[in-house]
C-alpha cells in the first residue's frame, strides 16, 4: 500500500445509560446498541485494515468502545481472515466533553445541582448555590440542557464553536501519520461534542438529540 491509503473516521455517541446524573454505565440496552454498532461494522472492513479505537475520558465512553472492539473480534473471525489489526481502546482526552469551569475547577456537565457538587467537595460549595450562578440556572432550567450550552454565546469555558474545531482539529490531525495500508478510527465520544460538530461544519444547525 501506498503512504496515502484511505482513512476513515467514525464519531459515535456513546450507548445509552440511566441518567446524566455522573459517569453511569451503559444499560443493558446500551450495550445492545454497542454491540450491534460492532456487528455492522465488521460488514465494512476492508483487506489489510488497521482499526483504532480511542473513547473519551469517561465510564460510558469506554465500555461503549470496548463492547464494540469485542463484537468486532468475535464476529465470524472476519478481521482474521482479511489480516485485519484491530488495536486495543485507548483514551483519548481530545474526545472529552466541553471544558466547563466552576470555581476554578472543570465539571462535567451533569443533570442535577448534586451532582455537580459531588464534583466539587473542597470549594464547600452547595447544590443550592450552584443552582444560582447564572450560567448552570439557565442550564438546568432547560428542557434541552446541551442545546442550553450549544446555543449559549458565553458559557464559563468551551463554547460550541471552540469544541466542534477541537474535534476537527484532532481528525485532521491523524493524517499526519504515514499510512501504508487503510486505516480506521472509532471514536467514542459524547452528545454535546457531536451536537456541537455538526452544527459547525455539516448541517449547520444543532440538529438535537
Amino acid at each position: 500500500m501506498s503512504a496515502d491509503a484511505p482513512l476513515r473516521v467514525h464519531l459515535v455517541r456513546h450507548g445509552k445509560i440511566e441518567s446524566h446524573r455522573g459517569d453511569m454505565p451503559l444499560t443493558d440496552e446500551g450495550l445492545r446498541q454497542a454491540e450491534a454498532f460492532g456487528q455492522r461494522l465488521n460488514e465494512e472492513l476492508v483487506i489489510g485494515e488497521v482499526v483504532s479505537f480511542l473513547y473519551a475520558p469517561t465510564r460510558r465512553a469506554r465500555e461503549t468502545t470496548e463492547t464494540i472492539y469485542n463484537a468486532l473480534r468475535i464476529t465470524s473471525g472476519y478481521a482474521d481472515s482479511r489480516q485485519t489489526q484491530l488495536l486495543a481502546p485507548v483514551e483519548h482526552c481530545a474526545l472529552r466533553n466541553p471544558d466547563i469551569y466552576v470555581a476554578g475547577s472543570r465539571i462535567e456537565l451533569v443533570s442535577t445541582p448534586e451532582a455537580v457538587a459531588e464534583q466539587l467537595p473542597e470549594t464547600g460549595l452547595s447544590p443550592q448555590e450552584l443552582a444560582r450562578l447564572p450560567f448552570l440556572h439557565g442550564f438546568w432550567g432547560d428542557p434541552d440542557r446541551i442545546g442550553y450550552w450549544v446555543n449559549h454565546p458565553n458559557p464559563p469555558g468551551e463554547d460550541a464553536d471552540t469544541v466542534a474545531r477541537r474535534l476537527l482539529t484532532f481528525a485532521v490531525s491523524l493524517l499526519d501519520l504515514p499510512r501504508r495500508q487503510p486505516g480506521r478510527y472509532i471514536c467514542v465520544t459524547h452528545s454535546p461534542v457531536l451536537r456541537a460538530f455538526l452544527r459547525r461544519y455539516l448541517v449547520g444547525h444543532d440538529p438535537g438529540e
